[in-house]
């Protein structure tokens, strides 16, 4: 009861498949469409195929290019019907040239057909037309030689007509008759036959090489790689220490030497070129592109050598972007103006790619401008008093006068002024006279008490001048009166017998104890 719905199903799909080949044949688009919908939808599994009658009718001369492990292409020619598969063109070779089909291994167009795909699907349409089959090794086809053999025979005897005789072994009797006896002599005929082509396919002795593990081609043992499909030597094959090559072969290897050694000539003649080229690119303050590029800053298409690519970061813009980064950079180190949503350079313009960018007077103002904010920054600075003078310099404790090398002036690093023909002494205390009149005697007055009172200065204990600590060790000495004075007690280092005294002054590591809560213990 419960196969009949699936029978009337397989009936069913057998009347819409043969509908469904007359209206492909016929042309009918809308039925072939509502049979293979309906096929579709029951998953019935068909086979559709073009009928000899679609291929061109007459046979045509295929060439073949026949190889094995042993010898190069041999040409064929053998006559095919494009409409004949891979599957019935070995059969045809296995009839006639004896090569059984799990031993061929076909290559038509640069790719390995399928044994049911025609040879007009392949492209093999017209006389000429070429293939090539590649023959393995009857170990690596697995092919046993008593399958070769009854499969050898069954083809003999079917292309001699005896599709359904068995060959058996002779007996002791004779057969009765002379039908008998006339189909005995047939057999042995036959036998004879078979033996000759089983004497003539005796398997050779085998050779040595290695087999792609791709196209399963026997390769020599010296090739690197597969002489059919290019697949690179396994890497655990070694070659057999008994092995000579034959001359063909030498004379491969004497062609890939050769080969090999243009190669490296070509390639050092490529390595010159290229640091001859990095040379001339070294000499040039800036590096044009070489390749069409838009700006990443203003996105103008820029053509080859338009553009520069910076040195350091590798990352190409206009020259007008370039300059503009330049010229608005609050920073003596210009960065690489690059950036996107996921990253912003970090690299940095080169000097001599700043001054190719920039004219004359703009280079000129950018090193001022580096040098003021060089100066700003340090706290070891100190700018010449000379009106309009550009000259300063970096101080060090020891050093109590700058020379300025702009206008040759001589600036008192205590007094922070230039007063030439005076002492520090003479020069403060004109400058209390002056201050009562003068507005920048002054200013001057008040900024060295305002240094006092902030603990910048202090007045020497002896002669009562300003005298400053720039840096460095707490023990200074008065440049007028030489009184070496300790800068955390304000007082006189030593007692009045002067150096070496220690029962006056400040006393410091006296019994081991320092001279004031700030001392620093280095006086």
């Amino acid at each position: 009861m419960g196969t009949k719905p699936a029978e009337d199903t397989v009936r069913k799909a057998e009347q819409l498949a043969l509908q469904l080949a007359e209206a492909i044949e016929g042309g009918d688009k809308a039925l072939a469409l509502k049979c293979a919908g309906w096929l579709a939808e029951q998953r019935v599994p068909i086979a559709v195929q073009v009928k000899q009658e679609a291929y061109p009718k007459k046979e045509i001369s295929l060439w073949v290019g026949v190889e094995d492990a042993q010898m190069t292409a041999v040409p064929i020619y053998l006559k095919v019907n494009p409409h004949m598969t891979l599957a019935a063109l070995k059969d045809k070779v296995f009839l006639h040239y004896g090569f059984p089909p799990c031993v061929q291994q076909w290559v038509v167009g640069r790719r390995l057909p399928r044994d049911q795909e025609t040879l007009h699907y392949n492209g093999i349409q017209r006389d000429g037309d070429m293939a090539y089959l590649y023959l393995r090794s009857a170990k690596e086809a697995k092919l046993s030689p008593e399958t070769f053999q009854r499969e050898r025979e069954r083809r003999v005897l079917a292309e001699l007509g005896f599709e359904d005789l068995t060959l058996q072994p002779r007996g002791s009797q004779e057969p009765a008759g002379s039908g008998g006896l006339q189909d005995s002599l047939g057999m042995e005929e036959l036998r004879g036959e078979l033996l000759q082509v089983k004497a003539a396919l005796s398997p050779e002795p085998p050779q040595m090489g290695w087999v792609c593990p791709s196209c399963t081609y026997l390769n020599k043992p010296t090739r690197p790689g597969c002489e059919i499909c290019c697949k690179e030597r396994p890497e655990g094959y070694v070659v057999p220490t008994a092995y000579r090559p034959d001359e063909e072969e030498l004379a491969r290897l004497r062609s890939e030497e050769e080969a090999l050694r243009q190669y490296e000539q070509v390639k050092e003649q490529q390595k010159m070129e290229n640091y001859q080229h990095l040379l001339q690119l070294d000499g040039q303050s800036l590096v044009p592109i070489d390749e069409a590029i838009e700006c990443p800053i203003c996105f103008t298409t820029l053509q080859p050598g338009e553009g520069v690519t910076l040195r350091e970061c590798l990352h190409s813009f206009c020259r007008d972007c370039l300059k503009g980064t330049i010229l608005n950079s609050l920073e003596p180190e210009v960065p690489c103006p690059y950036i996107d949503e996921k990253y912003s350079c970090s690299g940095q313009l080169l000097e001599r790619e700043i001054k190719a960018l920039l004219s004359s007077a703009e280079y000129q103002h950018f090193l001022d401008f580096s040098v003021s904010i060089a100066e700003n920054r340090s706290q070891s600075s100190y700018h010449c008093k000379t009106a309009d003078c550009r000259g300063w310099c970096i101080f060090e404790d020891d050093v109590n006068e700058f020379i300025c090398p702009v206008c040759q002036k001589v600036n008192c690093l205590l007094c922070k002024a230039i007063h030439e023909n005076m002492n520090c002494k003479e020069y403060q205390d004109d400058l209390r006279l002056r201050a009562q009149n003068d507005q920048d005697a002054r200013q001057t007055t008040e900024m060295l008490t305002t240094m006092v009172q902030k603990g910048e200065a202090m007045y020497c204990p002896t002669c009562k001048i300003v005298v400053q600590k720039k840096d460095g060790c707490d023990w200074i000495r008065c440049a007028v009166c030489h009184t070496e004075i300790c800068w955390v007690t304000k007082g006189p280092r030593w007692g009045p017998a002067g150096p070496g005294d220690t029962s006056g002054g400040c006393r410091c590591r006296l019994n081991g104890a320092p001279c004031h809560p700030q001392c620093r213990n280095c006086h």
